[in-house]
C-alpha cells in the first residue's frame, strides 16, 4: 500500500524538475489573467460609449469566464509535457526500474497531473472572474450571483478533464508533436469553426472541447450532457494511453 504514495510522491519531485511544466502553469495563469483584465477593460468601453461593437450576447458573468478559454492553450501543453518528457529524454526505463508495475506508475502520473492542474486552475479561474468584474468597474457582477459559483466550479472541472485528455493522448503518442499539432488547432479555432457550419453544427457539440464549454457557461441547461461527453473523451485518452503505455517498450 505504501508504494502508491511513494509512487506519487516521485511524480512530484520530477513534475518540479520539467523546466517546461513549470513555464507552461505560469503561462495559463499570465495568459488567463490578462485576457480577462484586457476583456473586462474593452468590454467596460463598449458599455460607457454604447458601442454596437459588443457582441449582442455579452453579459458580465460570461466575460468573466472567457480568460481560462485561452490560458487553457498552456495547460493542455502542460498534460502533454507531463507524460512526454521522459519518452523524449529516456527517462521511462528508469522510472519503470524504480515502479515495476506499469499500471501504479501511470496512474501515479496521471494524479499529479490532475492535482496540479487542480492547484492551477481554482485560483486562476477565480482571479480572473474578479479580475474582469473589477476591469468592468460599475458594469461588474458579483461572484455570487445566480448560477456563476457552478460555472465557476465547472470551469474548473473542465480544465482538469481537458488537461488529463491531453496527458492522455501523450502517452498514447509518446511524443508531444502529435497530441500538440491537433489538440490546439482543435481547441483554438478547428471545432469553433465546425459550430457555425451548418452541416457539422450539431456534430461539433461532441467534441470535447465545445461539449465541456457548457460547464463554464452560466446558466446552461446542457451541463450534464458537456460533462458526460467530456468525461467520455478524457477516459477514452486515459485508457488508450494505459494501453500504450503498458506497451512501452513492445
Amino acid at each position: 500500500m505504501s508504494e502508491t504514495p511513494a509512487a506519487v510522491r516521485a511524480e512530484i519531485i520530477k513534475l518540479r524538475g520539467i523546466r517546461g511544466t513549470r513555464f507552461s502553469l505560469l503561462l495559463f495563469a499570465l495568459v488567463s489573467l490578462a485576457i480577462a483584465v484586457l476583456g473586462g477593460w474593452s468590454a467596460r468601453g463598449a458599455l460607457d460609449s454604447d458601442s454596437p461593437a459588443l457582441r449582442s450576447d455579452f453579459t458580465p458573468y460570461q466575460a468573466g469566464l472567457d480568460g481560462v478559454l485561452y490560458g487553457q492553450l498552456a495547460l493542455i501543453v502542460f498534460g502533454v509535457l507531463v507524460v512526454t518528457s521522459e519518452y523524449a529524454s529516456g527517462m521511462m526505463s528508469l522510472s519503470l526500474l524504480a515502479v515495476p508495475r506499469r499500471g501504479r506508475l501511470y496512474a501515479a502520473k496521471m494524479t499529479v497531473a490532475a492535482l496540479a492542474a487542480v492547484a492551477a486552475a481554482v485560483p486562476v479561474v477565480v482571479l480572473g472572474y474578479l479580475a474582469t468584474q473589477a476591469a468592468l468597474g460599475p458594469h461588474g457582477a458579483s461572484i455570487g450571483a445566480d448560477g456563476v459559483p457552478r460555472a465557476l466550479a465547472g470551469a474548473v472541472v473542465y480544465l482538469v478533464l481537458m488537461c488529463l485528455f491531453a496527458a492522455g493522448l501523450a502517452a498514447a503518442a509518446r511524443s508531444a508533436v502529435v497530441p500538440l499539432a491537433v489538440l490546439l488547432p482543435m481547441v483554438l479555432a478547428g471545432t469553433h469553426i465546425l459550430s457555425l457550419i451548418g452541416a457539422t453544427e450539431e456534430l461539433s457539440r461532441y467534441f470535447p472541447d465545445q461539449a465541456g464549454r457548457e460547464l463554464l457557461t452560466v446558466g446552461s441547461p446542457h451541463t450534464g450532457f458537456g460533462l458526460a461527453v467530456l468525461l467520455a473523451w478524457t477516459a477514452a485518452a486515459l485508457g488508450w494511453g494505459w494501453i500504450r503505455h503498458h506497451r512501452w517498450d513492445n
